[in-house]
């Protein structure tokens, strides 16, 4: 990732490319006709001129101007609606953010749209085209690149979620996964190991953050890596991750700690070293990444890098409220979140 604390600033630059949604009266300005004349147009009402009625259109395409069904008195006159996109909301982690982006919107008086995704680009794509027409503004997960997106954002403000504010664009809030596995790579190295391995949840062919930052630490302790030490959750869960692990041990049976990608991962790992007649932390030590409540239900308690979640889904509201208001967004510190080390029983 990034090889060492000031390659890893956040960049203080403006998210390029952020732009506000067209409104009625940007339509009405160009076409140079009344809000009313736009309207009737655009909801194909009658009495109106057609050459007035194409020109409108042309304005409204040339803009970009799609007019929210909320706008047309499905909620009261004046109330913002946030759409909120998230990957899974099985996994435990999304509730917790989403809670956030709630806790905020409510302080502002907002509404909020919630979709599931299900990790699939192309249900991305599709709730985008969804709130554009719903929605005032998009904060969320998406894994569709920057030029992707905006062709289906009809102009809408858009906030990404752990996407550093120098890795996109549009605004975003960013976590710092070279922070935190800085942390946790140096504590285990502290207890004595050498042989750590990792579970991703990543594709191979295409590294991200957490990866990086593993692959970076590790070589920084000059500690032995290669592609055999990195094995692929094929799902973010407890069963993807004991799959993952029983992989890994079967590559690496001298391994003596593994990271996992995120918490239920880290937790699979620890079933499957159990399995197989490991102690944890005795024999294997195990490292998550989120800081999820329930890693303190498993036996032992896991050692993970904390995330606080709720204050990730408050920044996002903050960067939709800036943007909406024609102010710059949120960059540097402001915008990026720095795991902490919470150090229990498993490592």
């Amino acid at each position: 990732m990034w090889a060492d604390k000031q390659q890893r600033e956040p960049s203080a630059g403006r998210a390029e490319g952020v732009r506000r949604r067209a409104t009625i009266h940007d339509v009405a300005q160009l076409a140079g006709v009344s809000r009313q004349t736009v309207s009737r147009a655009v909801n194909d009402k009658g009495e109106i001129d057609p050459a007035t009625k194409e020109r409108v259109l042309e304005a409204a395409r040339m803009l970009d101007y799609r007019p929210s069904r909320f706008a047309r008195g499905l909620v009261r006159k004046g109330t913002v609606t946030a759409g909120l996109v998230i990957p899974d909301l099985m996994n435990p982690f999304f509730p917790e953010v989403a809670a956030g982006v709630l806790e905020a919107a409510e302080e502002r008086g907002w509404q909020v749209v919630v979709w599931d995704t299900r990790t699939d680009g192309t249900k991305e794509r599709e709730a985008l085209g969804v709130l554009s027409h719903q929605a005032d503004a998009v904060v969320g997960y998406f894994k569709n690149d920057d030029e992707v997106l905006a062709r289906h954002l009809g102009g809408m403000p858009l906030v990404l979620l752990e996407r550093g504010p120098h890795q996109t664009r549009f605004a975003a809030v960013g976590i710092d996964a070279a922070a935190g596995l800085e942390q946790g790579i140096a504590h285990l190295v502290r207890a004595g190991h050498r042989r750590i391995g990792m579970l991703d949840g990543d594709r191979l062919d295409a590294p991200g953050p957490r990866r990086e930052a593993f692959l970076a630490e590790v070589r920084r302790h000059g500690l032995p890596v290669d592609d055999s030490w990195i094995v692929l959750s094929t799902a973010h869960g407890v069963a993807g991750g004991e799959a993952a692990m029983d992989r890994l041990l079967d590559a690496r049976p001298e391994l003596t700690a593994v990271f996992g990608f995120n918490d239920l991962i880290a937790v699979g790992a620890m079933r499957a070293a159990r399995r197989r007649g490991r102690r944890v932390p005795d024999d294997l030590a195990v490292m998550g990444f989120d800081g999820l409540s329930l890693g303190e239900l498993v036996e032992p308690a896991l050692t993970t890098l904390h995330l606080d979640k709720r204050r990730l889904g408050r920044l996002a509201v903050e960067q939709v409220a800036r943007l909406r208001a024609g102010e710059e967004p949120l960059t540097g510190a402001d915008a990026w979140l720095v795991p902490e080390l919470l150090v229990r029983a498993s490592a």
